[in-house]
């Protein structure tokens, strides 16, 4: 029998509420338990690959406090091989928790059938006064939220959009740090789309018949709630320009202020003041898309921008906890799995921050099951 007093089983009975149903049998389905050799349940794996990639711990710790806490008796070895083959697994569950606990998903906030590619970089160092800084690059396709690519670099090669495969038809979107010339030039030329915000000092715009572009001068005459959407062509080297599209809105009072109080944080880190330019350039989101009009008015190319912020607050979570524990370069398929299990863990949290803005006295949501149905005394 189950001994139901072991440390942390009340809690996690309460996490396991927000997975999918059926989480424990797809196990099996999608590889990750064959064989129940060691590891007995899904259950007992799944807490396995959490201790180590919610709390940073190596393999060879996970597998001390797995038998410590009777949960399986594992070799460090074993727990990787397991950790790659619960892959797909790990993806499964993330798509499942989205689905059920993210509101705005994002075939909800992109109304039209393309893959929709969301593309960051993260430097992850590694613990220890001796571990390396490496930089991991990859691709999630927001629609399945699959790991499409993953490639780790060291800490000097910079963020771009040319370290990922681009298929006809997809549309990337992609953070300031991608706001350049290189990248759209990367995306357009394999018959792609892109939405990036940009800043007038990383990319060299010019007006459609080539004129001189100034964004700031553009952006001062948005009042209130308007919003600008303006022809422009990117600028790149050896004379090469493309037509696209500069769509912006102003940002509030309050929204301003917290922006160019990160970008006098980010000087003071770097040593520099930045210019009242840069300042006022802060308080407003413009974004570059080669989305035609047809397809995206300026709102709905905002709004497109605006509403991965539930995916954007679960990279986020992901990007801090990337830095627990250590990225396992063994190979493309344990990068992936890895990023898989750091992405649930990030989402979980996100379910659990949700869950906790309606408050239960006894700390969670009942299950809608039988037992809990309100009996009436008559």
């Amino acid at each position: 029998m189950e001994n139901t007093t072991r440390p942390g089983l009340e809690e996690w009975e309460v996490l396991v509420r927000f997975l999918p149903e059926g989480w424990g049998a797809k196990a099996k389905e999608l590889g990750a338990l064959r064989r129940c050799r060691k590891i007995p349940s899904a259950d007992a794996l799944l807490r396995l690959l959490l201790i180590h990639l919610a709390d940073g711990c190596s393999l060879r710790e996970t597998a001390a406090l797995g038998q410590l806490g009777d949960i399986a008796t594992v070799s460090d070895v074993a727990l990787m091989k397991r950790l790659i083959a619960s892959g797909e697994w790990l993806r499964w569950l993330c798509v499942g928790v989205m689905h059920n606990w993210i509101q705005r998903r994002p075939e909800r906030v992109f109304g039209f059938a393309r893959r929709v590619v969301v593309v960051d970089g993260s430097t992850i160092k590694e613990p220890g006064p001796t571990g390396s800084s490496w930089r991991l690059h990859y691709a999630i396709n927001l629609v399945d939220l699959r790991c499409a690519e993953a490639h780790v670099t060291d800490c000097r090669t910079a963020e771009s959009l040319q370290h990922f495969n681009v298929q006809k038809g997809d549309l990337f979107m992609a953070d300031r740090g991608y706001g350049r010339a290189s990248d759209v030039r990367h995306v357009v030329e394999r018959d792609a789309d892109i939405i990036v915000r940009v800043y007038d000092r990383n990319i060299r715009l010019a007006g459609p018949n080539g004129e001189r572009f100034s964004l700031l001068r553009k952006l001062r005459t948005l009042k209130g709630t308007r919003l600008g959407d303006w022809d422009v062509q990117v600028l790149g080297e050896k004379g090469w320009s493309h037509p696209v599209r500069i769509c912006a809105v102003k940002m509030s009072k309050r929204a301003t202020e917290e922006a160019q109080r990160k970008v006098r944080r980010k000087g003071q880190k770097s040593g520099y003041r930045p210019s009242e330019q840069a300042l006022e350039v802060a308080g407003y989101i413009t974004v570059l898309t080669t989305l035609p009009r047809n397809e995206a008015t300026p709102a709905q190319t905002l709004e497109m921008y605006r509403n991965r912020w539930q995916i954007e607050l679960a990279f986020k979570h992901m990007k801090s906890i990337l830095s627990l524990g250590h990225l396992h370069k063994v190979s493309a398929g344990s990068i992936q799995a890895w990023i898989h299990g750091k992405l649930l863990v990030a989402f979980l949290v996100e379910a659990l921050i949700a869950a906790g803005e309606s408050f239960f006295p006894w700390g969670y949501e009942l299950p809608a099951t039988p037992q809990t149905q309100p009996v009436l005394v008559a």
